[in-house]
């Protein structure tokens, strides 16, 4: 299955936000919650074989993780609201260090950064989306990938360094600055062509 990371490099991580100004009350998290969405709708389905972890480093209880499992999930709907308040939901649980809780159906939340999370993946090969990769149709991709992007923002040099420490391949999907949300629209697109 194949696998999306993306750092919300501002998210609001204690859960105290608006669900009716998800833009100027969370750190931008509505750009997150539009990946979600991307990555589990289908016309008239929802994706199972999709895993995605919304890596949150803002301030007043970060790090936390969100984990989206795409072969559990209820409760998902494609409105940015509905997604956010079961988002708002994990963060609302206060697990402990080395802990994952279970929020709701296919949803976790967990107090691991992005250095734990992709050191969880184990030995999956990883994908770092760059314009200056080589292009995603050069690249032989299959569902074992874990995909790493920022959401809002690039990652940091820091972040960029966690993800070199994992050998990803560079993959451009053009020439253009995409949204992260885009970005995994084109790769699910390829995905499928290739099965």
């Amino acid at each position: 299955m194949p696998v999306f990371v993306i750092v919300g490099h501002k998210v609001n991580t204690d859960g105290q936000f608006s669900l009716n100004d998800l833009p100027g009350s969370t750190g931008r998290l509505d750009i997150l919650l539009r990946c979600v969405n991307t990555s589990f709708f289908l016309s008239n389905d929802i994706r199972k074989n999709v895993e995605v972890f919304l890596v949150l480093q803002g301030e007043l209880d970060g790090p936390k993780t969100v984990r989206f499992a795409g072969s559990e999930l209820k409760y998902l709907n494609p409105d940015e609201r509905s997604t956010a308040a079961l988002v708002k939901n994990a963060l609302m649980q206060n697990p402990g260090q080395d802990e994952e809780i279970n929020s709701t159906p296919g949803v976790y939340v967990s107090r691991r950064g992005l250095k734990e999370v992709l050191d969880s993946m184990g030995d999956r090969p990883f994908v770092h989306l760059r314009e200056d990769g080589k292009s995603i149709r050069e690249v032989e991709l299959n569902e074992n990938f874990v995909f790493v992007m920022g959401g809002q923002f690039d990652l940091t040099e820091d972040e960029e360094n966690l993800v070199l420490d994992h050998n990803p391949a560079n993959v451009s999907l053009g020439p253009n600055k995409l949204h992260a949300s885009h970005c995994i629209t084109i790769v699910l697109n390829e995905l499928d062509i290739n099965k």
